[in-house]
């Protein structure tokens, strides 16, 4: 019972945050067993709100060429064939990748999908056991991204890698005035 709740919360919270996807195409994902290339490229990148020069309207053209955009950018690797399925970690890379965040010190320094899908395990995006090589259900796919958006709607700090310098006319303006004792 609780479960079904979470998911009916989670599916709402999707819809409202992902509001260029149609409720159609969340449904479609949601009964796939296992997601392409090309759908998870087109799935992500308007997720992450990524502007790609293609025609988001058409569905199987769309997500050819967000795949493609993907593979320019080096998101994804230059096999990536587009009716193949995804793994787990291509998937975290995808992700890490579009969303611009910055991960742990060996994400850092390789910038590669084995790394990505640690740090994505260790932020606990990816939760439970799992094999970076299995391969991504649909759902799996829209819970991962939907716990990255909640995330950075809640602490969008943690995420972005950009760190802000409180000035000092920041500072007074948040300071709070004491009541100064009378000196009697």
């Amino acid at each position: 019972m609780q479960k079904n709740i979470s998911l009916t919360i989670f599916l709402l919270i999707t819809c409202a945050v992902l509001n260029a996807q149609t409720l159609d195409e969340i449904q479609t994902l949601l009964q796939t067993p296992t997601v392409s290339y090309a759908q998870a490229a087109r799935f992500v990148l308007e997720a992450a709100d990524v502007t790609v020069p293609y025609d988001k309207t058409n569905g199987q053209e769309a997500a050819q060429s967000a795949l493609r955009f993907a593979v320019e950018k080096k998101w994804l690797p230059q096999k990536a064939n587009a009716q193949d399925a995804i793994s787990l970690e291509m998937l975290s890379l995808l992700i890490m990748r579009a969303f611009g965040l910055k991960g742990g010190p060996m994400y850092s320094i390789f910038h590669n999908a084995h790394y990505s899908y640690r740090e994505m395990v260790f932020q606990d995006l990816i939760q439970g056991e799992s094999d970076p090589h299995a391969k991504v259900s649909g759902e799996e796919m829209i819970f991962i991204v939907n716990c990255l958006l909640y995330r950075i709607e809640t602490n969008p700090w943690e995420f972005t890698g950009e760190h802000h310098v409180i000035t000092t006319e920041e500072i007074k303006k948040e300071e709070i005035i004491m009541p100064q004792e009378d000196a009697e």
